[in-house]
């Protein structure tokens, strides 16, 4: 049955059915393990992956998917499973202090979503351009990376897509480049990565666009040719060599030679697109294996008389049109053109060519200049100046058909294209947005650098992807309650303590449409068992009653992450989850209700917030707020997190890649020496403002009523 409809946020009260419009699904699972659901890795900690037993089946043989059109879940899916088992043993070579978990869910909703207009162009591995709304998992695509002091533009891959609804913005650059996203959405500048838009203070504030600010990139992709008949014959009129005269061949005959014609080119995309734009012209050709020299290829047509044709479509015309001079100039390009090391030229070895060429090029203000030969037997060159957006002009406009000679791979990200911003406007309603993500954490939109949806490895073990999955894919085990109560009632249970939020948050937005939850909590209190939850998320004050019954006759533990107060940093690390400020409100109604409430400040971030001050302003809003401890865990990276983060940092904050790569340079946690200064500055901190029992970090230190010590092991950033 599907979950109860609710509003989201802290408390989730009720609406009509109305309100709740999902497409169901039924997905036939073929190639996703999810037998193995129920058992770790993901139970326990990301970086203890074996199961303590072997894996069990679901009982089901494939899941039940659903989408729901509130704005809150859009571009989600939410994969509903009846799991076969749900408390899960951690392996023994842990090393944290529990040994039960419970995880209803696989995935985390508190991420965030940026995202472009359909129709904005994508710069594909091949060169050319794709609307991102068309762009499939799998597809080759430009993004960048930081190699030294510039990022270059590096082949990357389509990890994710998905699209949603949101209030849309036009931003409007000075060569006239257009974009339309999110609020949210980032592209990179002069001073970093920033939000389309944003506040200057409270708790929209974050770095957003401005007038003073000058996107990367080369600016707006030229839209690419029309593939018409004036095209198509200017193409060919670059290309088409001796067609109705004859030219040696010592084993033909009089009437083959009228049949054949050559091509100025032995490229086979050439030859393809050659071949389909006669064929389009009623006239069939084969190419002549053995008739092909180092710079041309012989073809052979079926029919005497299509050569006198092929010679009719290649005759120029007296006037031009604009289709006839784009097809001839990727047509000179494919036969005698080259683009190595950022230098492009078209070879124009006669002065009938030389003419043609230069008109085209100046027709379309391209910026050129004609090299002469160096010696006799050299060729003169038409050669493009205005470096990487003049290029990029060429092979969008014109559209020649050899992919190898249109590569920027390696290329730096630097130029002087006119990418300042003149406008942000708000265009006052909600479009259709698409998202992606990618193996380098950006794509080329339109030609500007855009930011993408970062995700982590954690799906892997389903066989989905480390793209958006994480975020857009969350397995919803709907059956846990059931299976709570079934296994505490078990004979072999002995009522250990039991973790909740070791791994992805239980009280996550998800959690408001779902409602697994209450449940679980009533299966403990009803057996009395011993239980910690941590959580970020506001929502948990909803069963604020359930943790009152419980608490009558178990311990119960409960903690909050807040490795921060800082708004800006909050928005950048954790765009998704409750403000650090909100999470400390939930901090003091739970301790109001008389439970003695932990905090982890976790992770603390090197170089971002294990400053003093930093450290100061947290502990003290944590001691505001009535918390009974605080424990510091300074920053971790497991593999998945760790390349993530990685891509994370070295755009938001790159002059610290540095003293992250010394830092973690041994593996996934810091030198025990930055671990101890790092506890030694909260323990002070936490003696100025009155917190004295969470000051050393020493999770034996912890009593198991307080998650902590579980959750200081296992987080690591979100």
């Amino acid at each position: 049955m599907p979950p109860s409809c609710t509003r989201g946020g802290a408390g989730g009260g009720r609406c009509p059915a109305r309100h709740l419009r999902f497409v169901r699904t039924h997905v036939r699972i073929w190639r996703m393990r999810w037998d193995n659901l129920s058992a770790p890795p993901d139970e326990g900690t990301p970086d203890e992956a074996a199961p303590a037993a072997p894996p069990l089946p679901l009982a089901l043989p494939g899941a039940v998917a659903r989408t729901f059109d509130t704005p809150e879940f859009a571009g989600m899916t939410f994969y509903e499973v009846q799991a076969k088992s749900i408390i899960n043993r951690v392996p023994g070579r842990s090393r944290v202090p529990f040994e039960w978990t419970v995880n209803p869910y696989r995935g985390c909703s508190h991420a965030c979503t940026y995202c472009v207009a359909g129709d904005t162009p994508i710069l594909m591995a091949d060169g050319r351009t794709r609307p991102i709304s068309e762009l499939t998992v799998g597809d080759r695509i430009y993004g960048t990376e930081r190699r030294g002091a510039y990022r270059h533009y590096v082949v990357t891959t389509v990890l994710d897509t998905w699209s949603t609804v949101k209030r849309a913005y036009r931003v409007v650059l000075v060569d006239g480049t257009t974009l339309v996203a999110s609020g949210d959405h980032r592209f990179l500048t002069e001073r970093g990565w920033k939000h389309v838009t944003g506040g200057m203070r409270g708790g929209g504030r974050c770095p957003h666009l401005t007038t003073r600010n000058r996107l990367l990139g080369t600016g707006r992709f030229a839209v690419p040719p029309k593939r018409s008949t004036d095209y198509r014959r200017g193409y060919l009129h670059a290309l088409v060599r001796d067609a109705g005269r004859r030219f040696p061949l010592a084993d033909a005959d009089a009437a083959d030679l009228r049949r054949r014609f050559r091509l100025a080119t032995t490229e086979p995309e050439v030859l393809e697109r050659a071949g389909r734009f006669l064929a389009d012209a009623g006239i069939t050709v084969e190419w002549m294996a053995g008739r092909t020299t180092r710079r041309s290829t012989t073809a052979h047509a079926t029919d005497p008389a299509a050569v006198e044709s092929v010679a009719l479509l290649a005759r120029p015309p007296d006037e031009p049109t604009d289709d006839w001079r784009l097809g001839f100039l990727a047509g000179m390009f494919d036969a005698a053109g080259s683009c190595r090391r950022g230098v492009f030229r078209i070879g124009v070895a006669d002065d009938e060519s030389r003419r043609r060429t230069a008109a085209a090029l100046d027709r379309f203000s391209f910026r050129w200049a004609l090299d002469e030969p160096g010696n006799r037997n050299g060729a003169r060159q038409a050669r493009l100046t205005g470096g990487l957006p003049e290029r990029l002009r060429f092979f969008h406009l014109a559209d020649p058909a050899v992919t190898r000679k249109r590569s920027i791979e390696g290329t730096a990200l630097k130029c002087a294209a006119r990418l300042q911003v003149t406008a942000v406007e708000d265009l006052g309603l909600e479009l259709p947005l698409w998202d992606i993500t990618t193996g380098t954490g950006d794509f080329i939109a339109n030609g500007v650098v855009s930011h993408n949806c970062f995700a982590r490895n954690t799906h892997t073990y389903l066989d989905l992807d480390a793209g958006a999955d994480f975020d857009r894919k969350v397995i919803v085990k709907v059956n846990a309650g059931e299976l709570v109560r079934r296994e505490l009632a078990a004979p072999r249970w002995r009522g250990a303590h039991v973790a909740m939020g070791t791994n992805v948050d239980c009280y996550q937005r998800a959690e408001g449409r779902y409602r697994l939850m209450p449940p679980i909590l009533a299966a403990l209190r009803d057996f009395a068992n011993p239980f910690s939850i941590l959580t970020k998320g506001t929502l948990l004050l909803r069963d604020l009653p359930l943790l009152r019954q419980a608490a009558e006759v178990t311990r119960v533990g409960l903690s909050y992450s807040v490795g921060f107060v800082d708004e800006t940093l909050w928005r950048l690390a954790e765009p998704g989850t409750p403000s650090p400020r909100r999470r400390l409100d939930a901090v003091r109604r739970l301790t109001d209700a008389g439970f003695p409430v932990g905090v982890l400040m976790a992770p603390v971030l090197p170089g971002l917030s294990d400053d003093e001050e930093s450290i100061d302003a947290t502990v003290a809003a944590i001691a505001a707020s009535g918390a009974t401890d605080v424990t510091a865990l300074p920053l971790h990276l497991r593999p998945g997190a760790r390349e993530w983060y990685a891509r994370w940092l070295a755009r938001e904050f790159p002059h610290l890649v540095p003293r992250y790569r010394q830092l973690y340079q041994a593996g996934a946690y810091a030198p025990h020496a930055y671990q101890r200064e790092v506890t030694a500055r909260v323990r002070m901190a936490a003696r100025r403002h009155g917190l004295h029992r969470g000051e050393v970090g020493d999770n034996r230190r912890l009593p198991d009523t307080s998650p902590a010590a579980p959750a200081a092991e296992q987080l690591s950033l979100l």
